[in-house]
């Protein structure tokens, strides 16, 4: 059975995940550079040898100035990073329904059992507030929790209508945001017919807007959170399936995803003396965190600044 997610995790209960910044350093390759395309506008035209994604992009989010690209403009599947856009629909739109209570359904947890989804492990019955589910969505990557609030927020008198509501908002802000290359068929990255595209520039545009809401920046920096549900004595804790919070410097996030079809994912971004780089890759199946910590390196060297991992 397939499975689909930050790093096709069902549950996280156990430890911490963090990987020191030295032992990602040291997996680095030493290959020799692959192909760039890197814009007439980029910082820099050096090449960033040993990237192994299909497509990968790197901003500068500060000055929105891009500086290094790989198949930046080639549409791929996207898995999991998706509920960027989730999330992004729900803020842009309901930012001010965040204490607004929601009811598990069964029926989202038989949507995660029935495609072997990566899980909050959201429970029937159980009452969280939208804020709780923004969590459970960015964190563990929980299907059941995007369902939730594509469930909440979508129009209509069935799920089914309100599903497909939903993502017909994401389409709509995802053409707002100028993401001409990006297209929805899903709220969480499970695609049925391969219709759910993005581009490593589009999906770095769309991270560069969330981070600029702080609901979305508290989120996805977290390493971990525990959520207790408003009506029983339960406590959810869940854990983030990005590797570089706690072992780069400066990680603010943001989504991990990876599916059979879109390979790992990743889009991440950091900030170190008051510069923000954002970056994405797609299809990295040789290393997406090493691949990004190379990147991030080179971007804070190419303003011009030497700073160490």
């Amino acid at each position: 059975m397939t499975h689909f997610g930050g790093g096709a995790v069902r549950r996280r209960r156990g430890t911490v995940l963090a990987l020191s910044t030295a032992v990602i350093a040291a997996a680095l390759p030493t290959a020799a550079a692959g192909a760039a395309d890197a814009p007439p506008s980029a910082v820099s035209a050096a090449p960033l040898p040993g990237i192994g994604a299909k497509g990968a992009y790197l901003l500068d989010g500060g000055a929105n100035r891009p500086l290094w690209a790989k198949a930046a403009h080639t549409r791929r599947q996207m898995a999991s990073t998706t509920k960027a856009m989730t999330a992004v629909v729900v803020l842009d739109m309901h930012g001010a329904e965040l204490h607004r209570r929601v009811t598990v359904k069964k029926s989202y947890r038989d949507y995660v059992h029935r495609n072997g989804a990566s899980t909050a492990d959201l429970r029937p019955g159980d009452q969280l507030t939208v804020r709780q589910l923004l969590y459970a969505l960015m964190l563990p990557s929980g299907c059941d929790a995007a369902y939730a609030l594509a469930d909440t927020f979508g129009s209509g008198r069935t799920e089914g209508r309100r599903v497909r509501s939903f993502i017909a908002h994401m389409n709509a802000r995802a053409k707002a945001l100028g993401l001409r290359d990006t297209k929805y068929d899903s709220f969480d990255g499970i695609s049925a017919h391969g219709r759910n595209y993005t581009t490593p520039r589009d999906l770095v545009q769309l991270a560069r807007h969330a981070l600029e809401n702080r609901t979305f920046a508290a989120v996805v920096r977290s390493a971990r959170t525990r959520q207790r549900a408003a009506n029983v004595h339960r406590t959810y804790t869940w854990y983030n399936t990005n590797k570089l919070l706690g072992s780069y410097q400066g990680a603010l996030g943001i989504k991990t995803g990876t599916g059979t079809k879109a390979g790992a994912c990743l889009v991440f971004a950091a900030e170190r003396g008051g510069r923000t780089v954002v970056g994405a890759l797609l299809d990295d199946n040789s290393g997406r965190y090493r691949d990004a910590v190379r990147m991030l390196d080179y971007a804070f060297r190419a303003a011009g600044t030497e700073w160490g991992p």
